[in-house]
C-alpha cells in the first residue's frame, strides 16, 4: 500500500507542478494571444472550454502516462540485473518500481528551475521559448532557434536531471543487491541508458520523417 501511495504523491506532485508552472508563467493568456492571430475569439473561446471538459482526462493520462513509464524502466533494470549476474540477485520488481518512483521525483525540480528562469532571467518570452526550455540541458547551451526540429529533443534529454536519475538508481540498486556504486552505475547504463538512447533515435527518426 506504500508502494502505491508513493506513486499517488508521485502523480500529485506531477500534476501540481505542471499546473504551477502554466499559472506562474501566464501559460494560459500566451495560448489565447498565440490562438488569436489566427482564429477568431469565439473560436479560441470553445479552444479553452474543450481543454476544461478535458481538464480530468489529461490529469488521467498524466498518470497513466507516468505508471507505464516506470513499470517500463523498472523492467528494463529488472532485465539488466539478470544479464549482469548468472546466479540473480534476490530484489523484486516491485522493490525496483519503488526505485524508480523515488528517482522520478528528480523530474519535479525542472518545474521550480522553469518558473526561476522565466522570472529573473528570460523575462520576455514567447510559448515556443516555454515548450523548448528544459533546465541545464544541453540545448540551453545550443540554443532551439537555429536547430532543426528533429535535434531538439536529444538535446534536452541531454542534461544533469537525467545524470541525477541515473545516480539515484544506481545508488538504490547497489545498496539493494549490496555491490559497489560502480557496478550499480554500469548495470543502470548498460539497460535504461541503451534503452534511453534507443527511445531517442526513434524519436528523432519519427520527427525527421513528419518534417
Amino acid at each position: 500500500m506504500n508502494n502505491f501511495l508513493r506513486f499517488f504523491l508521485l502523480c500529485i506532485g506531477t500534476i501540481l507542478m505542471i499546473e504551477i508552472v502554466q499559472y506562474n508563467l501566464d501559460v494560459r493568456n500566451i495560448i489565447y494571444n498565440t490562438l488569436a492571430e489566427q482564429l477568431t475569439d469565439k473560436q479560441v473561446q470553445r479552444y479553452f472550454e474543450f481543454q476544461d471538459n478535458l481538464l480530468w482526462v489529461r490529469y488521467a493520462i498524466i498518470c497513466i502516462v507516468l505508471l507505464i513509464k516506470t513499470i517500463v524502466i523498472a523492467a528494463i533494470l529488472d532485465i539488466g540485473i539478470f544479464f549482469a549476474f548468472k546466479n540473480k540477485p534476490i530484489i523484486g520488481f516491485i522493490q525496483l518500481w519503488v526505485f524508480v518512483i523515488n528517482a522520478e521525483f528528480v523530474f519535479l525540480l525542472t518545474g521550480i528551475l522553469k518558473i526561476c528562469w522565466f522570472f529573473f532571467f528570460q523575462t520576455n518570452y514567447k510559448l515556443e521559448d516555454i515548450i523548448n526550455f528544459y533546465p541545464l540541458s544541453a540545448l540551453n547551451i545550443v540554443g532551439y532557434k537555429d536547430l532543426n526540429n528533429w535535434f531538439i529533443y536529444p538535446l534536452q534529454t541531454i542534461n544533469l536531471f537525467e545524470l541525477a536519475y541515473c545516480l539515484i538508481l544506481s545508488y538504490s540498486i547497489s545498496k539493494a543487491i549490496k555491490v559497489t556504486m560502480d557496478k550499480g552505475f554500469i548495470i543502470v547504463v548498460s539497460s535504461y541508458g541503451l534503452s534511453l538512447l534507443i527511445w531517442v533515435v526513434a524519436v528523432m527518426f519519427f520527427n525527421l520523417n513528419m518534417n
